[in-house]
């Protein structure tokens, strides 16, 4: 959640927070918060007006403090009811508010995201390319058919290779994010209500999360929801700053509707498997730190020789939480495209006011909110994508790095 004061203070941050969601009610909001505001002073004052008439009573109950006291209990719990009902609205609409860009960050949609980096060139080939799906098939990586039958359409179930190649990125990824400084994370694979609204996906991307029957337990869409909640209600140790996390898990995403041909395969399908990095810090470091997410995600695609570029996203294509994002798109030589395979967000304190998230600078000093960020270091699927379609052969076989074979010989 953002800080409502702010807007009071700055109306150009309204502009921005526009910018990323135009459909938003900010004013509705602010009208909503000056309203509790108003009922909460009202509320306290009527209680105050009640404990002094309890106490003249105690000297003896006249029929003017009797009929004041019937005046003023009516009052209140008018008033109560009232706060109780726009506090509900309230907090209801409060948490469908986006964070707000940062400054400096470009306007508009996805077509006003910029390039800031590219690296590497795109491949040639000298003989006729085949998509990962052909490769897959022909090499029996993968059975999309035996996963409809087991659990429907845009599951994969991977065979023979493909199942070291998943396990050998996954090693390759954990070890580099150990090597920047990020301590290895293994947390359950669901997650509750509570949990997901602290993270930000609930209540705004419900819809898109697997629930478990009859249990307050979801499938969790991202390690970063797990991430986020370890420190939930927890104040932390100036010192102890910035944590510095990875984690592997297997995401769980609805993401209802249909998809393109050229979105078939691996490109995007409800269960994958994703090493996530994620940092908490002072706020005024956190830009700093997410230059370093990035710098640490990216050097996976170095090791394997990948061609990739990075993107500052405009205001409308950014996260629900983030304030800045860089998308990391390798380029898919099959798909004649660039995909996503990270997506690195400075989140500033937008979960950590939701989860009470906070430090201290020193042992008696006042505890102020955290920074979060998060990263993806990577979505192993459509990295798999990139890896098989960039070292394909003419006769179908695959020669992947060298470095990653290292991995995958077991």
């Amino acid at each position: 959640m953002i800080d409502l004061g702010m807007l009071q203070k700055d109306p150009q941050l309204i502009e921005r927070l526009k910018s990323k969601d135009p459909d938003f009610a900010i004013e509705k909001l602010l009208e909503l918060d000056d309203e509790r505001r108003s009922l909460m002073q009202q509320v306290e004052e009527l209680r105050a007006q009640k404990n002094d008439l309890a106490k003249a009573a105690q000297s003896g109950i006249t029929d003017e403090v009797r009929q004041k006291s019937i005046e003023v209990g009516k009052s209140l719990k008018e008033k109560e009811i009232q706060l109780e009902e726009v506090s509900a609205e309230f907090k209801k609409l409060y948490l469908f508010c986006p964070n707000i860009p940062e400054k400096n960050i470009p306007i508009g949609g996805k077509d006003k995201n910029k390039v800031v980096k590219l690296v590497g060139q795109k491949p040639t080939f000298d003989f006729k390319l085949r998509n990962h799906v052909e490769l897959g098939n022909s090499l029996e990586w993968f059975d999309f058919e035996a996963a409809v039958r087991m659990a429907g359409s845009s599951f994969v179930l991977y065979k023979n290779d493909a199942v070291k190649l998943i396990y050998a990125l996954t090693r390759m990824m954990l070890k580099n994010n150990a090597d920047h400084g990020f301590k290895p994370i293994l947390p359950p694979y669901m997650v509750n209500a509570q949990s997901l609204e602290v993270a930000s996906n609930f209540p705004k991307f419900k819809e898109d999360v697997y629930s478990i029957a009859g249990e307050d337990l979801y499938m969790t869409p991202t390690a970063e929801v797990n991430l986020t909640n370890l420190y939930r209600d927890a104040i932390i140790a100036g010192e102890e700053l910035p944590i510095c996390m990875t984690a592997w898990t297997s995401c769980f995403r609805r993401e209802a509707g249909g998809y393109g041909a050229q979105e078939r395969g691996l490109i995007r399908i409800h269960e994958f498997e994703k090493v996530e990095l994620y940092s908490i810090t002072e706020p005024e470091k956190s830009n700093e730190e997410l230059e370093r997410m990035v710098a640490c995600a990216e050097t996976i695609l170095q090791k394997l020789n990948l061609h990739y570029r990075i993107s500052l996203l405009a205001t409308g294509d950014m996260s629900f939480p983030s304030a800045k994002t860089y998308d990391i798109e390798v380029w898919m030589p099959g798909q004649e495209a660039y995909y996503e395979v990270s997506s690195c967000s400075n989140c500033t304190d937008f979960q950590a006011r939701r989860g009470k998230i906070r430090y201290r600078k020193s042992a008696t000093a006042k505890p102020e909110l955290v920074n979060t960020l998060n990263a993806s270091s990577l979505a192993l699927p459509r990295l798999m994508v990139a890896l098989m379609e960039t070292y394909q052969k003419e006769d179908g076989s695959i020669d992947l790095p060298t470095e990653l074979k290292l991995y995958m010989d077991w």
